[in-house]
Parts: structure tokens; C-alpha cells; sequence
């Protein structure tokens, strides 16, 4: 798409090819802004029409028994699941065109200059709470490999996140790296991080803003794609962005103790199963240095929604090969956090995301405005500085 920030790795479209996109771009707008409210009226009328039933849902769950029994839902979220697959189609086909191309691209820009580093582990296990299910209908998921020094997975999830979110997140998909970033510089701007962890980076679309933000600091990603790191650590060459990134499982890397000053993460967490979780924040708790900062950037938390909000954001959990997208907003995190060894004051807090700033972003977030993503985009971040 021609409006997302071009890079050396990004794959090329042809006319075609981009037409496309934009059609599924506009289905999901459509689906948006012009379905997704009429639901609404329709639940409210299903719930008045069994008030003297006392039939009141208790729960995003309950909602979802009274919606799966509607027409209206059912076509939306039928179509919600197609708009998905489409997208995937789409840009697996424009990336497998240019398979043997793109990896060729990636080892010529790796080997252009001396920027970052790139350290994979080909043993690395593959958590089956990854592996069970082709995440975000991804055909294969995002460890998948066909071909040698395969970059696909990459290829594909880096214009997909883009056409997902309509622009939303920056020309870049940087969005939750600078929405971190701002919170930092509001709530503990004497941080000076001189050693920066990513955990779960992907290609690290969110990891670029810590480089620019702390020149100067070391900043270390880790995933568990191979594909996404080679895709990743020549996106972040081809951007002069120096990153060292390496394949690794977050809930148990080779860091030494107390090695960062600051860890973050960027939607990791919501894909990881509830026992992953906590050992991801006991290895938070292993590696932060005293007085060291941990922010996770989420989904927004579904407390103090109404239950028909939060059954509409829970879609992905039940329709779109998220299974922890829901049963994370279940799990008590300042318990979970206490029993993690953090004993320090925590924070929890949805915010704006920074994207919203840039006019292209803006005026695609005014768009959702009471559509399927609850009005206008934020993140729910959490975290503690340690003592």
C-alpha cells in the first residue's frame, strides 16, 4: 500500500496487488462503520425485549449466547472472519511472488554494514501455545519456513499489520513502541536506559523508536521466528537502525541477571498461554537491574467497558486464532505480579496511542468512532519499576 513507510525489505505490489488490498481495506471500514453500530441497536432491542423475562447478560460471555442467536451478528462476523482471511490471502500471495527475492534482499543488506546483530538458535523449541494454531489466521503462523533463510512470515506480517489497522499505527506500525516511549517521558522522564529489551519484538516495528529515542543505549530483541528476525534485522539495516536481535523464548532467555534498564513488550503477552505469562514476568523480575523499568503495551482492558464492548473486542478470541486474547483480561495482574517478585508499586493504564497524532492515522481513528473497536484506539499498558 502506498501509503505504508517504504523500506528495502518491504515487498514490491503491482496494480493489482494493491487494488486488492485497498478493497479489503475498505470492507473492513465498511464492516465498521456501517454494520458494526447497528449491532448495538439490535442487542439493545434483543435485552429490553427480555426485561420481563429478567434475562440481563452478566457478562461478555452471556452477551456472546445472545448475539450468536442473531442474523445480524452472524453475517457481520462472518464477514469480519472473511475480511481476515482475504487480507492474509492477499499479502501471502504478493510475498511468496517474491520469495527467493526477498531472502536474497535480506542477506545483502545484512552484509552491507556492521549495524545491530543477528543470532538465531534452529534448536529453539517452538512453544505449543504458538504452534497449536495458525496465529491471526497466518497461513503457518509466524515461524513457518519453505525455503532457506526463508523471510516470508515477515514479509507478510509487516504491510498485513499495516493494511490490519487501516494506518492506524503509523506509516511505520511504530505506534506502541512511541506510545511506551511517551508514557515513559511523562510518568519517569530521569530514565536513561542504557540497555533496552524487546521482548516478542516480531519484526520489530515497535523496537526502531527505543534507537532513536535513547541514542546511544544497546537495545536487544528477541522472538521466537526465525523468519521474522532475519526479516526484521535487515528492515532495521536497510532503516540504519542499530538492534541485536536473537531467537529466543521470553520465558526463559540467555541474559545474565539484572542485564536491563528498561524491558518492554508489544502485544506479546495476549498470545501466550497463562502459565507462559508468568514465567515472561519472572524472567522480567530475573533481568531488570534495581531501579529498572518494565512496561508491557496490551490490548485495552476490558474493565469498566459494558459487557457488549467487551464481548465485541473478545471476537478475536473465539473467531480470528487469538485463544488468549480473552482469558488474558481474566488473570489478576498485580496478584500475578506479587507472585512474580515484584513487590513495588505497579501501574495499569489505558492510553491514547501516539498514532493518532499523524493526520493519515487520525482521521482513520475517527473513522472507528463506535465501530468495532470501541471508539478510538489505545493501548493498556502495565508494569512496575523495580526497587
Amino acid at each position: 500500500m502506498e501509503l505504508q513507510g517504504k523500506h528495502d525489505m518491504l515487498p514490491e505490489n503491482t496494480h493489482d496487488e494493491a487494488s486488492r488490498q485497498m478493497y479489503v481495506s475498505n470492507l473492513k471500514l465498511h464492516l465498521a462503520n456501517h454494520i458494526s453500530p447497528k449491532l448495538k441497536s439490535t442487542y439493545q432491542k434483543t435485552i429490553n425485549l427480555n426485561k420481563n423475562k429478567n434475562l440481563f447478560p452478566k457478562s461478555r460471555h452471556e452477551v456472546r449466547k445472545v448475539m450468536n442467536k442473531e442474523s445480524s451478528y452472524q453475517i457481520w462476523s462472518s464477514l469480519q472472519r472473511t475480511s481476515q482471511e482475504m487480507k492474509q490471502d492477499i499479502q501471502s500471495e504478493i510475498a511468496e511472488r517474491q520469495i527467493y527475492v526477498l531472502a536474497k534482499k535480506a542477506k545483502t543488506i545484512k552484509n552491507r554494514s556492521s549495524l545491530g546483530s543477528l543470532k538465531l538458535n534452529k534448536k529453539l523449541e517452538v512453544p505449543r501455545y504458538m504452534s497449536a494454531v495458525d496465529i491471526h489466521c497466518i497461513p503457518g503462523g509466524y515461524h513457518n519456513e519453505l525455503i532457506e533463510d526463508d523471510v516470508l512470515p515477515g514479509a507478510v506480517y509487516d504491510p498485513g499489520v499495516f493494511l490490519y489497522s487501516m494506518g492506524r499505527m503509523g506509516a511505520y506500525n511504530e505506534d506502541m513502541g512511541k506510545t511506551i516511549i511517551s508514557f515513559i517521558k511523562e510518568k519517569y522522564s530521569k530514565l536513561n536506559p542504557k540497555k533496552i529489551l524487546d521482548m516478542g519484538c516480531s519484526v520489530g516495528h515497535s523496537t526502531t523508536p527505543y534507537v532513536d529515542t535513547f541514542p546511544g543505549s544497546d537495545v536487544h530483541a528477541i522472538d521466537i521466528s526465525g523468519p521474522f528476525l532475519r526479516y526484521g534485522h535487515s528492515r532495521a539495516k536497510s532503516m540504519s537502525k542499530k538492534i541485536h536481535f536473537s531467537q529466543q523464548n521470553a520465558e526463559k532467555t540467555n541474559f545474565k541477571d539484572r542485564s536491563f534498564d528498561l524491558i518492554v513488550s508489544h502485544i506479546l503477552l495476549h498470545e501466550t498461554s497463562h502459565p507462559a505469562f508468568k514465567n515472561i514476568m519472572k524472567e522480567c523480575n530475573r533481568l531488570l537491574k534495581p531501579g529498572g523499568l518494565m512496561v508491557h503495551a496490551e490490548t485495552p482492558e476490558f474493565e469498566g467497558m459494558d459487557f457488549y464492548d467487551q464481548f465485541i473486542l473478545d471476537w478475536d478470541t473465539y473467531n480470528n486464532n487469538e485463544p488468549f486474547w480473552g482469558p488474558l483480561k481474566e488473570i489478576n495482574l498485580k496478584q500475578t505480579l506479587n507472585e512474580c517478585g515484584f513487590d513495588t508499586k505497579f501501574f495499569f493504564k489505558n492510553v491514547q496511542q501516539s498514532a493518532i497524532q499523524n493526520e493519515y492515522a487520525q482521521g482513520r481513528t475517527k473513522l472507528f468512532q463506535g465501530g468495532d473497536f470501541g471508539g478510538a484506539g489505545a493501548w493498556f499498558l502495565f508494569g512496575c519499576k523495580k526497587n
